[in-house]
């Protein structure tokens, strides 16, 4: 296993570290002072100006589409070239989107590179990859527990050619912006089907189809995140062509595992970025003050946290690259005990890290915007995607199934080593 960064992603991220110092950080408080001041009522939301100008200088720069491996639609790159990448983009709240590189565009286009028809992604991916329109992914529903996506209660009916789509979602980001034309989402097909694998489908809705309302913008910790938006989407017998569903009729739980899994690496690959740049934000804070006479950062509790997160760092960082290169080189099933792993570790480390930055300041931590958008990014990952609960809890299974004899063996890390081929194997 070579965790190298390959001369591609060296090249690529000299390039991308230079536009942010140049482009990205000295426009964050801008960005953050248009989002603020955007209309309450989020039918009027807009783009934001200084974003939409940094997007025109990545394309030029032809740091675009960086996220997408194995397609000729983006860079080619793989997980693991692409980690650096992502963990640089993870800096600044705002990066993600500057390189059309942010969820939850980057995992609906990909679904549409895995799952979509040519004239579904002809329709679609291609105004996406642009960076013409904007998508939102609606699967989390208020009335149930959604993050098994076989508890979504919202129904789709078959009616001759036709889907009949009844239901409410929340949570559904990014579709309170005003580019938003297209969602995907999940819903019953099959209510009573003998496999519950098999009773979701995953179908395409355009935003303008009648009986689509976006009821209310849902705000996190008092923040809208205008004009992306978190909303809570009403559909209302909403009709769609069945040519709109997504590799067919019963597959939408299939292709929901084959989605979450690079989506929820690529929000790790970020959160060693918010949690780099906190630390790197603590240690010059903390050297530039002083306290009776003494410097802050020569206080030994200071001292002790800051070695104790710099390991942490590096220890997910590892974990992180890992979990890559496994799903580069035997697929996210046989990754699934590594993505489950790392989606505990990396949110809440930086979410820990970010809340040592904002003690580090003081009273002016709380001011901070850029401080607080990462904090709020890190805090909802630990939800977003499965929490973390959901994630021990089958993680813990995995585990204990490669010792109980229950035949749950999760094929880990020894078993990896075999599968590439090598003449050995961690004892037992």
């Amino acid at each position: 296993m070579n965790l190298e960064p390959s001369p591609r992603t060296r090249d690529l991220l000299d390039r991308l570290q230079a536009f942010m110092a140049t482009h990205v950080y000295p426009a964050e408080q801008a960005i953050l002072d248009e989002a603020m001041n955007q209309p309450d009522d989020f039918r009027q939301w807009q783009p934001l100006t200084t974003l939409e100008m940094l997007k025109e200088k990545a394309k030029a720069a032809g740091l675009w589409n960086l996220f997408l491996p194995d397609s000729e639609h983006g860079a080619g790159l793989t997980n693991l070239e692409y980690a650096p990448l992502a963990e640089m983009m993870g800096r600044s709240y705002w990066a993600p989107e500057v390189f059309n590189c942010d969820a939850p565009n980057t995992g609906n286009m990909e679904t549409l590179v895995r799952y979509g028809s040519l004239e579904q992604q002809e329709r679609w991916l291609r105004p996406l990859l642009a960076g013409k329109i904007r998508s939102a992914y609606a699967m989390t529903e208020p009335d149930t527990a959604s993050s098994d996506a076989t508890n979504i209660r919202m129904t789709m009916r078959v009616e001759g050619d036709e889907l009949v789509i009844a239901g409410r979602k929340w949570w559904t980001s990014g579709a309170g912006d005003p580019r938003c034309e297209i969602l995907i989402v999940m819903g019953l097909t099959d209510p009573d089907g003998e496999d519950r694998h098999r009773r979701q489908s995953m179908v395409l809705v355009p935003t303008d189809t009648p009986g689509v309302r976006i009821r209310r913008y849902l705000p996190i910790i008092g923040v809208s995140d205008s004009p992306h938006g978190h909303m809570e989407v009403v559909f209302d017998d909403v009709r769609v062509p069945l040519s709109n569903v997504l590799l067919g009729v019963g597959r939408g739980f299939e292709i929901a595992q084959g989605r979450l899994g690079p989506g929820r690496i690529h929000h790790c690959m970020r959160m060693i970025g918010i949690a780099e740049r906190a630390l790197e934000r603590i240690c010059r804070r903390l050297s530039s003050r002083t306290t009776f006479g003494t410097r802050i950062a020569d206080q030994s509790l200071w001292r002790w946290r800051i070695a104790e997160v710099r390991c942490r760092i590096e220890q997910a960082r590892l974990l992180t690259l890992k979990t890559a290169w496994m799903m580069d080189t035997v697929g996210n099933k046989a990754a699934r005990a590594e993505i489950a792993m790392i989606k505990i570790v990396a949110p809440r480390l930086a979410t820990e890290v970010v809340d040592m930055a904002i003690q580090a300041f003081g009273g002016g931590g709380f001011a901070d915007g850029a401080m607080t958008m990462a904090y709020i990014y890190a805090r909802t990952t630990c939800v977003a995607d499965g929490p973390d609960e959901v994630h021990a809890n089958q993680l813990a299974r995995f585990e204990l199934g490669r010792w109980s004899g229950d035949g749950a063996d999760t094929g880990g890390w020894s078993d990896v080593i075999v599968t590439q081929g090598r003449d050995y194997e961690v004892a037992a």
